[in-house]
């Protein structure tokens, strides 16, 4: 079976270097707020699926709770591992195959770690599993970017010198898909990766959450859980439950 694009940038050395600012302090805020206003149980039991180097699973645990993070990247899960203890443990693991079932009580997919497949029920497939691993009460969490925000001010060129590499990053909108071209040589070899990410809308994420058995309880439009805004909001927050 051919790898897809995530299979392989996301293993890559580079795209840590592309995203090395990613901001814990941020991470850290959102994760506040977000047990603020879902108020866990203290031995309430975590999935951060798409966890990458577990910066959400790593301050989840340090508030206390039992966290298991999942990444299809070896490299991102063999760093992780590092910070693992009795209650933090990271595993490599295909967000769409079953992992424990009725066990979780909250899931975790933030930082738009969606939409990366090429067909709706393959999506609707992985939100299926999302489920089956939550407790009859538990909680989902999906952080997706806004995509009308996002399109509407789509930067088409953009250059990024980081750690003595330019990358030379183009994005268009091509049959419902923000795709990102990202090229650069270093050491005189050149690289080209791409990112291929769903447009899904608000309207999208309920019929997938429906479609998977799943209902939309509140939706928010950035970290500081302020209500969502089609045209102003940075993020979509969604907050879902079993049907």
């Amino acid at each position: 079976m051919q790898r897809k694009w995530f299979q392989y940038w996301f293993n890559s050395p580079y795209y840590h270097i592309l995203y090395q600012q990613r901001n814990d302090a941020e991470a850290e805020f959102f994760i506040d707020r977000l047990t603020e206003f879902l108020h866990p149980d203290t031995d309430s039991k975590m999935l951060d699926i798409a966890c990458g180097k577990g910066r959400h699973s790593i301050y989840l645990n340090k508030k206390g709770f039992d966290v298991t993070g999942i990444d299809l990247s070896e490299q991102s899960i063999k760093y992780a591992r590092q910070f693992e203890n009795s209650k933090l443990h990271f595993l490599v693991h295909d967000m769409r195959k079953l992992f424990y079932i009725n066990y979780y009580n909250v899931a975790l997919n933030l930082f738009t770690s969606f939409g990366y497949f090429d067909t709706e029920k393959e999506h609707v497939n992985a939100l299926k599993t999302f489920r089956k691993c939550l407790k009859a009460d538990g909680v989902l969490v999906i952080d997706y970017f806004n995509t009308g925000k996002i399109i509407r001010n789509l930067n088409s060129c953009e250059v990024k010198s980081l750690d003595g590499i330019t990358f030379n990053i183009t994005k268009n909108v091509v049959e419902g898909k923000i795709i990102k071209k990202i090229n650069f040589d270093d050491k005189g070899k050149i690289y080209n990766f791409e990112e291929r990410v769903q447009a899904f809308s608000f309207a999208d994420f309920e019929r997938m959450m429906t479609k998977a058995g799943m209902t939309i309880h509140k939706s928010f439009g950035n970290y500081e859980l302020e209500d969502f805004d089609e045209c102003t909001s940075d993020r979509l927050i969604l907050i879902c439950k079993k049907a």
